[in-house]
């Protein structure tokens, strides 16, 4: 049974030092390994430094496992109530015209007070409080499908990098803790959702051109066959990725660990854990330090997007079911009913 002693850990930040309360430090939250509750929090501690550059001033969605990886988890788009008065937060505005006051980190000690309640995993939006309709931050998530694995989804990252080259764009890669990869570039924050949106939808298509037997921008399941799907939609408004740093809620308490293009080839995301990435983040440091250095624009991508829908007639592509019917959007219909509709209507 998990002790209810608390302890105060002593938190270094820009106001000054926070007291932070860690409850049940010894409660197992991976039970596979013997990881308690308290390793995750001193992860967190450990790494507090890059993940807030991930984070800072970012809308964060928390992902939330309070009974460890094997309970239920749940997402905390609002900040919680009982937060700490230095959490501070940002207005989002949901695809369904709601707005919510999102957290907003600004310092180290909101990050262990989150791993306290149980967040393994921080998911921020792509955009900064100051102006939250405006991403900075171009993000293409490569999933593989059932018959791949995180090989496939190297194998596709590699003409991704060639792809954003040619747009003009520089781009980070990450594991996701599972077997895909994240890659994401800075952008100006100058284009809304919807146009950053067609500007990855334009890139995905180029790479799954060029990797037809690999790569895939189907958005019906029943239409990707063993390939690795370059999901368009998680870069719709108030969809989010697990960042850089982030335990995942996997047996293993793997992590999503940012890379170099160079390193990419050479490791297993099970490489990446709360136990090896503090050594790791301390000895080499952060290889994503440049990436707030490395702006560049969608203006390329968008006129990728234009030509296909002009001489192609590719133009928008169906948006999650939760979302409202979007501008030129297709029909939201799988394809084998829409099949077996239209047999029906003609028979």
């Amino acid at each position: 049974m998990a002790s209810k002693n608390a302890v105060l850990l002593t938190v270094p930040g820009p106001h000054g030092a926070r007291e932070v309360r860690l409850t049940s430090a010894d409660k197992v939250y991976f039970p596979e390994r013997g990881i308690t509750k308290g390793e995750v929090v001193e992860y967190y501690r450990a790494v507090a430094e890059p993940l807030l550059g991930v984070l800072r001033e970012r809308p964060t969605n928390l992902k939330r496992y309070p009974d460890g990886v094997d309970g239920e988890p749940f997402y905390s788009k609002r900040l919680p109530k009982g937060a700490p008065d230095y959490a501070e937060t940002a207005r989002v505005t949901f695809p369904s015209g709601r707005v919510a006051e999102s957290l907003c980190p600004t310092e180290p000690a909101v990050l262990l007070w989150a791993a306290n309640m149980g967040t393994f995993d921080f998911h921020p939006w792509p955009v900064r409080r100051a102006n939250p309709d405006r991403p900075d931050e171009l993000r293409v998530d490569l999933d593989p499908q059932p018959g791949t694995d995180f090989a496939d989804a190297v194998a596709v990252a590699a003409v991704l990098h060639e792809v954003l080259d040619e747009a003009g764009l520089v781009g980070w890669p990450k594991t996701s803790g599972g077997r895909g990869i994240h890659v994401f570039a800075r952008i100006r924050p100058e284009w809304d959702f919807i146009a950053v949106r067609h500007a990855v939808i334009a890139i995905a298509r180029r790479v799954a051109e060029r990797l037809p037997e690999k790569a895939t921008v189907d958005w019906w399941k029943e239409e990707r066959g063993e390939r690795v799907f370059l999901d368009f939609n998680q870069a719709a408004r108030d969809r989010t990725v697990a960042s850089a740093w982030s335990v995942r809620g996997r047996p293993r308490a793997t992590v999503s660990m940012p890379l170099s293009w160079e390193t990419l080839p050479d490791v297993e995301p099970e490489d990446f854990d709360v136990r090896t990435v503090p050594g790791l983040f301390a000895e080499r440091g952060d290889p994503h330090a440049g990436m707030d250095a490395a702006i560049g624009g969608i203006e390329t991508a968008l006129d990728w997007y234009a030509a296909d829908e002009r001489d192609r007639g590719l133009g928008e592509m169906p948006y999650p079911p939760e979302y409202p019917k979007m501008p030129g959007e297709p029909m939201r219909v799988q394809p084998s009913r829409a099949r077996a509709s239209t047999s029906e209507n003609k028979s």
